[in-house]
């Protein structure tokens, strides 16, 4: 009996290590830019001209498939949801569609990119859909989780349900790439970030990370879009201010003020007004 309560100790001894050495571990999921437009290491790089913009412009969006998995666009777990997806598209949609010299913004179906299918992809966007901008979006997040000091609570079964004692870090970056797609011209960028630090217990952790994980994704979101907006009014003054940078044509049939701000517009407007009232004294 003795021997028996023996190996029965030692066995949840080692079992109980066992699951402390188990939890020290990472996860990473991403999708690059990069990668997607320049998938191979002998790939020459494609060198960008001055783009030239045709107002008004017609724009889409899309999320860039992770390299090398066309069919799971994660890598592992839910933790980045469509619904999250669908959002941030629709949040991105609005700050472009607020633009007077933007024509039309649609989301693109991710199964319309391919891993790495490069300026060839976005080539064959531009003639099936008309988008002559598009804003691609990209996502980076790792996860930590390590022991911390009082990681020794679990050599005691209450200890790995009810002491905190596993150290969790998450890391989330997003990027909004705004390429005008004839040129390969980068227009503008806009980042998003997140950092999040915590604790759980042994037992709590794998739901604790995933909880993690998706507030990470919702700060980063949020983030990327409150820059994006100022990225976009940085553009506007740029194109108007750089025109050796930028060049700027009006389609057959469009009148809009493009690049102009409304107040510039109005302003311009009243004075011809009263210059025509003037002149008919």
């Amino acid at each position: 009996m003795n021997s028996l309560r023996f190996l029965l100790s030692a066995g949840l001894i080692l079992l109980l290590t066992g699951c402390v050495g188990f939890w020290q571990s990472n996860h990473h999921e991403s999708s690059s830019v990069l990668q997607f437009l320049y998938p191979g290491k002998d790939q020459p790089f494609v060198q960008p001209s001055i783009p030239t913009l045709r107002l008004p412009l017609r724009v889409g969006v899309a999320f860039v498939p992770p390299a090398g998995n066309p069919g799971n666009y994660r890598t592992s777990g839910d933790t980045f949801s469509e619904a999250q997806k669908i959002a941030l598209l629709q949040d991105v949609v609005a700050k472009f569609r607020a633009l007077p010299f933007v024509q039309s913004i649609e989301p693109v179906p991710t199964s319309y990119l391919r891993p790495g299918g490069g300026f060839a992809n976005l080539d064959q966007l531009h003639a099936l859909l008309g988008v002559d901008v598009i804003v691609l979006l990209s996502y980076d997040q790792l996860q930590n989780t390590g022991d911390s000091a009082w990681s020794l609570a679990y050599w005691t079964i209450v200890g790995a349900y009810v002491i905190p004692a596993q150290k969790n870090d998450t890391h989330t970056l997003m990027e909004a790439a705004v390429y005008d797609i004839t040129s390969r011209s980068l227009l503008f960028r806009a980042p998003g970030v997140s950092a999040l630090k915590g604790h759980s217990t042994l037992v709590g952790n794998p739901a604790d990370l995933r909880a993690d994980s998706a507030l990470g994704y919702a700060q980063a979101a949020r983030d990327l879009t409150i820059n994006l907006q100022q990225e976009l009014e940085a553009f506007k003054v740029r194109a108007r201010s750089e025109p050796e940078k930028i060049h700027i044509e009006h389609q057959s049939g469009y009148t809009g003020g493009g690049a102009l701000d409304g107040w510039f517009a109005a302003l311009l407007g009243l004075l011809l007004a009263g210059r025509f009232a003037i002149s008919r004294r």
